[in-house]
């Protein structure tokens, strides 16, 4: 008999996240034991639940699902982590992979490419859907990835959870709130990224993080 898994799907869509758990909860092996609407939400559930497998969206308000999974890899290396995403961008399958996570999968993609993928990190194996194998093959072939400015690239991990809330709107205090931090520690952070990305209004910087995908418009 095999052993149920179960997931914590993280997705700021309330009916994906409903339709997906509807699907999930038919297969006799797999209970879904919560659903999470952001990446900060996903962390602390991920606490609280345990779960064998979290399925992580990338494009997530306050905490994107890419920092999210970086900070599930360093507190909790028992969950696996499968994203879904609707990016067919190498950009995107590189870091989410470098945060820790385990699959790659296309929005897309049939439902029983998502059970392949559970079956395969469950045995701790790493599973790329068919939509994103070819892409990162070919690109491979063709070169090195890696804008140089890319966030990803030039910016700490902090420094793009504050760029992200700062495109997200929120000011310099509930930023400080949210992430537990001085007032004065996030508006050090400010400046570094307008220094390192060379832009100086907070126009711009959400430009920059809607082109490089922090944020979803």
């Amino acid at each position: 008999m095999n052993m149920i898994k179960k997931i914590l799907i993280c997705d700021d869509h309330k009916i994906f996240r409903e339709g997906l758990r509807a699907l999930l909860e038919k297969q006799a092996d797999i209970k879904v034991v919560g659903e999470a609407r952001d990446g900060i939400e996903a962390v602390r559930l991920t606490k609280e639940l345990s779960p064998d497998i979290v399925i992580m969206d990338i494009s997530m308000p306050g905490l994107n699902g890419i920092e999210a999974s970086r900070k599930l890899a360093k507190a909790h290396k028992i969950a696996r982590v499968i994203a879904l995403s609707m990016h067919n961008d190498r950009k995107y399958v590189t870091e989410i992979f470098k945060a820790g996570a385990r699959a790659y999968l296309l929005k897309d993609s049939a439902f029983e490419e998502l059970l392949d993928a559970i079956k395969a990190v469950n045995c701790g194996r790493f599973f790329l859907s068919a939509g994103i194998t070819s892409l990162v093959l070919s690109d491979y072939i063709k070169g090195p990835a890696g804008d140089p400015r890319s966030p990803f690239n030039i910016l700490s991990s902090r420094e793009r959870e504050v760029l992200q809330l700062l495109a997200e709107g929120l000011r310099t205090k509930e930023i400080s709130h949210k992430l537990s931090l001085s007032i004065k520690t996030v508006e050090t952070h400010r400046k570094k990224i307008m220094e390192k990305i060379e832009i100086t209004s907070i126009a711009g910087l959400t430009r920059y993080a809607v082109k490089e995908g922090l944020v979803s418009l």
